[in-house]
């Protein structure tokens, strides 16, 4: 057989397992293996690193559907290979990437440097700059699928990481685990500029921090600030790319699931998306869309081809509840409905010239929480 057919056939294979992982999720054998799951927090959250097919994507693993999972992991060996079962049957082998060395480092002051930055996927560093959000504490303007606040409330990370603190634990990461590029998040602080402000002396922190060691690009992400000038500011702070989320891409789905954030409505949101793009280029600027919250196929892929349009990267993934939340028993979009969202959408990122491999950082190059880099990568192997 041409080895270029079998080399197709185990990508669409791989691509096909990683797509049904993580609508399925995942139980484990041992609970234990790999780098530790996270719980809590913000973005997405209670899954685990898993690479399949040579590409490390983030599992469920704590949801209410892992837990009836058909797909079981059995106990990885010393090298953190695992088998990993459907109903019974064998159907690939797996592997766990191993804890980060950071992890076993604290500050000077006692802070396990875990409680500051985490790693998520293989090689990237990830961290929530602001543990709280000014609308988290009120059901009336909360998001209903966030979880900003549990990890907080669990002792497991700490509210206001400092950027003299992210800046110790990003060199550490840099340098003991090789990541690659950093994600900076927040809840959101005010009304005015949303976190920027927060995210330029974040950034700044970590860059005068690996400046003598290779350097680390940096996505930022924040809700749209109220004036245009901080995304040039947050560029010249040493942010590379940035995340604007849109969650959800219909005005009825937004007032329901995130009545706050909502308020910052959608053409508020594509205005500030064509100023972000005129600073960090087409490409850099990505958003977050969240497949299963109540919009349709045709609803999100309509929002990705206006996004694509505006050089603007949709990062589309599954829908995973999280414990704790207002829609921890809200179902998780299946695997034939996430392939027929990104199989399109691959063709269309293709079409319209953008590439997660072009992202400096950030979320849509980590790609580790959706299929959807595969699906771009099939649609450009179509198209060459």
């Amino acid at each position: 057989m041409d080895m270029t057919l079998v080399e197709a056939t185990a990508q669409d294979e791989a691509r096909r397992l990683i797509t049904e992982l993580q609508a399925s999720g995942l139980r484990l054998e041992d609970p234990n293996a790999g780098a530790a799951a996270r719980r809590g927090g913000a973005g997405p959250t209670d899954h685990k690193a898993v690479t399949v097919g040579g590409r490390t994507v983030m599992v469920p693993v704590h949801s209410d559907r892992a837990t009836h999972s058909p797909y079981i992991a059995r106990a990885p060996d010393a090298r953190g290979h695992s088998v990993l079962e459907r109903n019974g049957l064998t159907v690939a082998r797996i592997e766990f990437p191993r804890q980060p060395r950071f992890y076993g480092l604290q500050t000077l002051d006692g802070v396990p440097y875990s409680k500051i930055a985490q790693l998520h996927g293989r090689d990237v560093l990830a961290t929530t700059v602001l543990q709280t959000c000014i609308r988290y504490g009120r059901r009336s303007t909360s998001c209903q699928f966030c979880a900003i606040g549990e990890s907080l409330k669990g002792g497991r990370t700490i509210n206001r990481k400092t950027p003299e603190q992210l800046g110790e634990v990003a060199r550490a990461a840099l340098l003991l685990d090789g990541v690659k590029h950093m994600v900076m998040t927040t809840g959101t602080p005010n009304f005015t500029d949303r976190g920027a402000q927060l995210l330029c002396e974040s950034a700044f922190g970590v860059k005068a921090a690996v400046a003598h060691h290779g350097g680390l690009p940096i996505q930022g992400q924040c809700e749209p600030p109220d004036d245009a000038r901080w995304f040039a500011r947050m560029k010249d702070a040493g942010i590379d790319a940035l995340g604007m989320h849109l969650e959800a891409v219909t005005p009825e789905v937004r007032a329901r699931i995130m009545p706050g954030k909502a308020s910052v409505g959608i053409d508020e949101y594509l205005r500030a998306f064509a100023d972000a793009v005129a600073v960090f280029g087409r490409g850099q600027v990505s958003t977050y869309i969240l497949a299963g919250l109540g919009d349709s196929d045709e609803a999100i892929l309509a929002m990705c081809e206006t996004l694509i349009g505006l050089g603007v990267y949709p990062f589309v993934v599954p829908f995973v509840p999280v414990g704790g939340t207002p829609l921890a028993d809200h179902p998780t979009p299946d695997a034939a409905r996430m392939r027929g969202l990104l199989a399109p959408l691959g063709r269309m990122l293709v079409d319209g010239g953008l590439r997660s491999a072009d992202i400096k950082a950030g979320c849509g190059k980590c790609g580790a929480c959706s299929s959807l880099s595969a699906y771009e990568n099939d649609a450009r192997e179509l198209a060459a």
